[in-house]
């Protein structure tokens, strides 16, 4: 057998091994996901757990299919998406932003490090009523929660990544005369991309928890608006109906995230 058949070969078991090792992957997942929904179930059936508290999955279903029928579901969701959505975008962009302007100036930088470890330990939920007042009890304050719990974060991680860029890839630009300028947008951001990516995913979790925060201290509408009202009525299929739901729609954009994260490392390896 010549050498590049077997390589051949070889190359293709590695990648039987894969496909094989993915489908046993997702294969428990989804065992994990059946088992729990169904001792749920027959937990509730049973009373094994409080139905009154827990619920039973059957219970939720028909609730969903009773909401989606009288048109009550879709308006909450798309009000919660949507905040949740602007959010992330904005709380990523303006963290990027901040990220870049601390990296272009070092005096910056050095002042407001101080304040950005401060801003970063305070609990951004309690900004909340803060927030409403300044901003009215409306969509724009629910967006603003969403978008300042990621902000910093954000500003964080990009603006560390932007400083561990190799130097040597600086000193190369700057012996052919880049300027500041050319140095951030050929070497400092290509090489933050990963990281960026990566920040995406921590920011999915935190602008739900921002949004969700907010709609439930002013919002009418809204996923968040179902859980508080669940439990003002002891309603709590329809909180979790809620919790389900934005579950669902996490996991969604997280695999988002994730498929733009698969695509940014294969432009890198392409270039």
């Amino acid at each position: 057998m010549k050498q590049n058949e077997m390589i051949d070969l070889l190359h293709n078991r590695y990648k039987q091994r894969l496909a094989n090792e993915k489908k046993w992957v997702r294969f428990y997942q989804i065992l994990i996901f059946l088992c729990f929904f169904g001792l749920w179930e027959l937990a509730g059936q049973r009373a094994w757990i409080d139905p009154l508290l827990f619920s039973t999955p059957s219970k939720i279903f028909n609730l969903f299919i009773t909401k989606w029928n009288d048109g009550s579901l879709l308006p909450n969701i798309g009000v919660t998406l949507f905040e949740t959505v602007l959010g992330f975008i904005l709380g990523t962009l303006l963290g990027a932003a901040l990220a870049a302007l601390l990296w272009w100036s070092t005096r910056l930088s050095k002042i407001l490090d101080p304040y950005l470890v401060i801003l970063n330990a305070m609990p951004k939920v309690a900004l909340g009523p803060i927030l409403i007042v300044a901003l009215g009890p409306g969509f724009v304050s629910i967006i603003a929660m969403g978008t300042i719990i990621s902000v910093i974060i954000t500003t964080i991680v990009v603006y560390t990544s932007f400083k561990e860029v190799d130097a040597n890839y600086i000193k190369v630009l700057q012996t052919f005369d880049a300027s500041r300028f050319q140095i951030f947008r050929e070497a400092i951001l290509p090489a933050s991309f990963p990281t960026i990516v990566s920040t995406l995913k921590v920011n999915v979790g935190l602008s739900w928890v921002g949004v969700i925060v907010g709609e439930f201290l002013v919002s009418a509408k809204g996923l968040g608006y179902m859980i508080i009202y669940g439990f003002q009525v002891f309603n709590f299929t329809l909180v979790l109906l809620s919790l389900l739901i934005i579950a669902f729609f996490a996991t969604l954009m997280y695999q988002g995230v994730e498929l733009l994260e698969k695509r940014v490392i294969k432009s890198e390896k392409r270039g």
